[in-house]
């Protein structure tokens, strides 16, 4: 994955010190030109950011050039960044939400996160004839996420894909941590109302037109 960038940015360390340096210590090396600072910067999170942008894109190559063009940006412009409460994950994740987001307009297409890998994963299939059951159910759990604003898409993905706390979540959203637990406990209210209007027999609501949250 990504292997020019990484053949870049990997270069033979000196040493196992910089692994032991905080993040904040190793962006103040990589603003002083120090490949091998941003190469660890680079290993901690590549993964982390690869992971996020294919669930708000869904497709494998999308996802890993716009996780190289994330790198790239970062690389770019380290000299422009300072902490003041923005951890430096926290940056990455905002450059990556922005390259998403350019990603999504230009292709005019809506916005889709494909999490059935991640639900697929979690569901424990007992017996062959619960599959189709199971995959129904999922299906209408998916339909209903796709219809969610960009930004509940976006907090679902922090919270269920990434892991990541309220406190993490507010930090890459620009919110505060009880903002990110009032607007979590909204989205999964509008998730379960939906699936009951569904369940009472109410039509759907129309998706979204193309070029809209």
């Amino acid at each position: 994955m990504h292997m020019d960038l990484r053949k870049r940015l990997t270069r033979p360390k000196r040493g196992p010190d910089l692994k032991k340096l905080t993040d904040t210590e190793l962006v103040d090396l990589a603003k002083e030109d120090n490949k091998e600072a941003f190469g660890e910067l680079y290993e901690r999170y590549v993964e982390k950011i690869y992971n996020y942008i294919y669930y708000r894109t869904g497709n494998h190559h999308d996802a890993e050039d716009l996780t190289a063009r994330v790198f790239f940006r970062a690389m770019g412009h380290i000299e422009n960044y300072t902490e003041r409460g923005v951890p430096f994950q926290a940056w990455l994740y905002r450059i990556a939400h922005n390259l998403v987001a350019n990603w999504h307009r230009d292709r005019g297409r809506r916005k889709v996160i494909p999490l059935d890998e991640f639900i697929a994963g979690s569901l424990k299939v007992d017996a062959p004839d619960r599959q189709a059951e199971d995959n129904e159910e999922r299906e209408r759990l998916l339909a209903a996420i796709r219809r969610l604003p960009e930004e509940r898409q976006q907090l679902l993905v922090l919270k269920f894909v990434e892991h990541q706390s309220n406190a993490e979540i507010g930090e890459v959203m620009d919110r505060t941590e009880g903002a990110i637990k009032s607007l979590y406990h909204r989205t999964l209210i509008a998730l379960r109302d939906e699936l009951q209007m569904q369940d009472a027999g109410f039509p759907l609501p129309n998706e979204p037109q193309e070029g809209k949250g």
